[in-house]
């Protein structure tokens, strides 16, 4: 039996949330483009979404992906939190790896991305927004909250590139 990304259902509640505290706002908000990720990649094989399929761009939903998995701990827990966890799939020495997806395994690339989004929401569960930290690669002094609107930008447009992929991919379409 062929592998294929689990297929989720996405929970649309910041779309009817329009009120509300920033802090449930915001998460709402990053859920749901995490979420949207995954949902394009519902359905596909394992040789489907390491696909490069808009050439030359060697972009593809499995890349996505990775590169989402590397951001997210780069910005929560090694930044954020100061945590020495190191890279997934990125080096020194090759800083894009993430999108080098031929023999990547996409079932194990999948939960390496859902066990990093847990340990970034533990990571800044209760913490408030305006919490304060020192950027590492910055050296300046940077808030939770320029963080969480970063990945919402991040993923809002990888998102963009996932619906031209998915697309091309199989004609499904939909935001």
């Amino acid at each position: 039996m062929i592998w294929t990304a689990p297929e989720i259902t996405r929970e649309l509640k910041p779309l009817a949330a329009f009120t509300g505290d920033e802090r449930t706002l915001m998460d709402g908000w990053l859920d749901l483009e995490r979420e949207t990720l995954l949902w394009k990649c519902g359905g596909l094989t394992a040789e489907q979404l390491r696909l490069r399929c808009v050439e030359p761009s060697k972009l593809s939903l499995l890349g996505l992906v990775r590169h989402m998995a590397e951001v997210e701990r780069d910005w929560f827990r090694t930044r954020f939190a100061g945590e020495q966890v190191g890279y997934l799939y990125c080096s020194n020495d090759n800083l894009t790896a993430e999108f080098d997806v031929d023999g990547a395994d996409a079932e194990e690339d999948l939960a390496i991305y859902a066990r990093e989004i847990e340990s970034c929401r533990r990571t800044t569960s209760g913490r408030p927004l305006d919490e304060v930290y020192m950027d590492p690669q910055r050296r300046s002094e940077m808030s939770l909250r320029w963080v969480y609107s970063a990945m919402l930008v991040e993923y809002a447009r990888h998102n963009g590139h996932a619906d031209l992929l998915r697309e091309r991919i199989d004609g499904a379409t939909g935001h």
